[in-house]
C-alpha cells in the first residue's frame, strides 16, 4: 500500500514564504517561517531544569499518533549478495523489490563497517554535543547551507521545532582532499582534527555500502547492475549528526517531525535506544535497534529515478525522559546538476509486470530539488509532489 500518509491523519505540511512566482500548490507561513521574530535558542542543559517544555516544541496531536508495532522490514545480508550465487543475488533483490514498492524500508547486515569505527564516530558526537552551546555555536550553520551546527534548526523556524540538536557537513567523493578533516579544522578548529580524521573514516566506508546498495537496488529494477553506480559518481553527499536529549515531556514533542527524505538513500546507524518510526498502513510502525545493522531508506530523489515504482516512506523520531539517543545519517546524493531521469532500461517496458508505464515526473536537477527544500519547503509529508508542482509553475512563468 502507497505510504503517502492519509490527510485524515497527519496535519497539513507546514511551509516556509516562497519569492518564486507562480507556486499556487504553495502558500506562506509565518507561523512557520525563520522570518519571525522568535530568538529562541535551544539550551537543552537549562531547559531540561524546567518542568514544561517551551510552546515552540509542542506538536499537534495529528503527527503525535502513538506507534502500535514494530516494522517488519527485511534484513538484507550484504556479503551473501556480493559473493553468493544467482538464486542467492535473486532471493535479495526480491525482498528489497517488495518493501521498496511499499514502504522503502530495510536493514543491512555484514556491511563491512568496522564496529570500532562505529563507535569513534558515536564517542566523537558524544564529546561534540556536550561542549558549552557557545562553542557549539561556533560551527553554527550558515542559513541556505547544508552545514554546520543546528539546535532544533530554531533559525530557521519558530513553530513545531524538533528537540534535537545536529551537526551536518558535506562528503565528496570526487578524489579532491579530505573535505570533511578540511571542514573540521576550519570551522569548529584545530582542537576537532581527530574528529575531522573519524568521520572523513566514516563517510568514506558508508559510501562504499551506499554504491553496493545501488547494485542491489539496481538488480532489484532488472536494471544494469552498475547504472545506479555511475548515476552517483562524483557526488556531494550530506552527513549528520543527530543527538536527542532527553525530554521532560516527550509525548508532546517530536525529534524529527513526519517527513521524506529529499535525498536518494539514507543509510542510518541507530543507537541502542530506539525512536525511529514509519508510517505505512496507516499506521506507524518502529524500527527496532540492531547493533550490526545499518538501516536504509530510498529517499525522493531515488523515488523519481524509479519512476515512482519505490516508495520514499514518511517516518520520524520521538524522544524519551530517561536516555540521550543517537544516530548517523549519511544521505547519499548525485552531483547538483546531474539530471534526475529513470534510466531507459525502466521506461521502454512500459507498465506491464516488472515496467514502469509512463513518465512520472519531469526531468530536474538535485540543486533544483535541494533549493527548493533549504529556502522555499519545509520537508514533509509531500515534498516531492509539492517541488514538482513548484518546477513546472515556475518553469511556465
Amino acid at each position: 500500500m502507497d505510504s503517502t500518509a492519509s490527510s485524515l491523519l497527519l496535519c497539513p505540511p507546514p511551509l516556509l514564504s516562497l519569492n518564486k512566482p507562480n507556486a499556487t500548490n504553495v502558500s506562506s507561513s509565518s507561523s512557520s517561517s525563520s522570518s519571525s521574530s522568535s530568538s529562541l535558542v535551544f539550551d537543552s542543559a537549562s531547559m531540561r531544569s524546567q518542568s514544561k517544555i517551551p510552546t515552540q516544541f509542542i506538536w499537534p496531536p495529528c503527527d503525535r499518533l502513538q506507534r502500535l508495532d514494530e516494522l517488519n522490514e527485511p534484513v538484507i545480508d550484504m556479503r551473501e549478495f556480493a559473493r553468493g550465487d544467482a538464486s542467492v543475488r535473486r532471493r535479495s533483490a526480491a525482498l528489497v523489490r517488495s518493501v521498496c514498492t511499499s514502504h522503502g524500508f530495510f536493514q543491512v547486515v555484514n556491511h563491512g563497517i568496522d564496529p570500532s569505527l562505529i563507535s569513534a564516530a558515536l564517542e566523537s558526537m558524544d564529546a561534540f554535543f556536550a561542549l558549552p552551546l557557545a562553542r557549539k555555536s561556533k560551527a553554527r550553520r550558515v542559513p541556505g547551507s547544508m552545514s554546520g551546527y543546528a539546535g532544533a534548526h530554531a533559525d530557521r523556524f519558530s513553530s513545531k521545532l524538533p528537540w534535537k540538536e545536529t551537526l551536518s557537513f558535506r562528503y565528496g567523493n570526487d578524489g579532491s582532499g579530505r573535505p570533511i578533516v578540511d571542514y573540521f579544522a576550519s570551522i569548529p578548529g584545530e582542537d576537532f582534527a581527530r574528529m575531522g580524521e573519524v568521520y572523513q573514516k566514516y563517510c568514506e566506508a558508508m559510501h562504499g555500502v551506499s554504491m553496493a546498495i545501488m547494485e542491489l537496488l539496481a538488480t532489484s529494477l532488472d536494471v544494469e547492475r552498475t547504472c545506479f553506480r555511475r548515476f552517483f559518481e562524483g557526488g556531494s553527499s550530506i552527513m549528520r549528526l543527530n543527538y536527542y536529549p532527553p525530554c521532560q515531556e516527550p509525548d508532546l514533542t517530536l525529534g524529527t517531525g513526519p517527513h521524506c527524505d529529499p535525498t536518494a538513500l539514507t543509510i542510518l546507524y541507530q543507537d541502542q535506544v530506539g525512536g525511529l518510526e514509519v508510517f505505512t498502513n496507516q499506521k506507524w510502525h518502529s524500527i527496532r535497534p540492531r547493533r550490526d545493522a545499518l538501516v536504509i531508506n530510498i529517499g525522493d530523489t531515488f523515488a523519481a529515478l524509479s519512476n515512482g515504482r519505490y516508495k520514499s516512506c514518511l517516518h520520524r523520531a520521538v524522544v524519551n525522559q530517561q536516555s540521550v539517543r543517537r544516530s548517523l545519517a549519511f544521505f547519499l546524493c548525485p552531483k547538483e546538476d546531474k539530471v534526475v531521469r529513470p534510466p531507459e532500461g525502466l521506461l521502454s517496458r512500459g507498465g506491464g509486470d516488472g515496467g514502469c508505464g509512463p513518465r512520472k515526473y519531469p526531468d530536474f536537477t538535485w540543486s533544483e530539488l535541494l533549493e527548493f527544500t533549504q529556502k522555499h519547503y519545509r520537508a514533509d509529508t509531500t515534498t516531492l509532489q509539492a517541488f514538482i508542482q513548484w518546477l513546472l509553475s515556475s518553469s511556465a512563468s
